[in-house]
């Protein structure tokens, strides 16, 4: 069972699921960085109960061999999509997307599967295959 693997049932134990894993350096200190979801939403009781669990765990089992620091949160509302999972949980949720090529799409996610997804934009429905998508990410329209 790999790492990730046991961070999941870790963190569903705990009633959320696993969104993502980034390793991120900020101000030179490198982040092993834990995003959850869960039905409802994510509050800090639930992140700092995650952190508890994981904490020890990845001491026995490190995700490195630098020192890090355990950062355990929500991708927030506007979020990377970056596996077909996300794709399909996004469904009904303007996104943005750059298309591998350099343009630039947005619309609502219409459906995806494990091969790629439908948007519907201005112009009508526009499939693209996940191999096409430069970056993806969900947008809150804050108007």
């Amino acid at each position: 069972m790999n790492l990730e693997t046991q961070i999941a049932k870790i963190i569903e134990a705990n009633g959320a699921s696993l969104y993502d894993i980034e390793i991120v350096t900020e101000f030179e200190e490198t982040i092993f960085r834990v995003l959850i979801t869960k039905a409802g939403g994510v509050d800090l009781d639930l992140c700092a109960d995650i952190s508890h669990e994981l904490s020890p765990f990845l001491d026995v089992h490190p995700p490195m061999s630098q020192k890090y620091r355990l950062e355990v949160s929500s991708p927030g509302i506007e979020r990377k999509l970056t596996k077909p999972v996300h794709f399909k949980n996004a469904i009904g949720e303007k996104v943005k997307l750059k298309i591998s090529g350099g343009d630039k799409v947005k619309g609502t996610l219409k459906s995806a599967d494990n091969d790629g997804i439908v948007v519907e934009t201005k112009q009508g429905d526009e499939s693209f295959e996940y191999g096409a998508l430069g970056t993806a990410k969900t947008y809150f329209d804050w108007n």
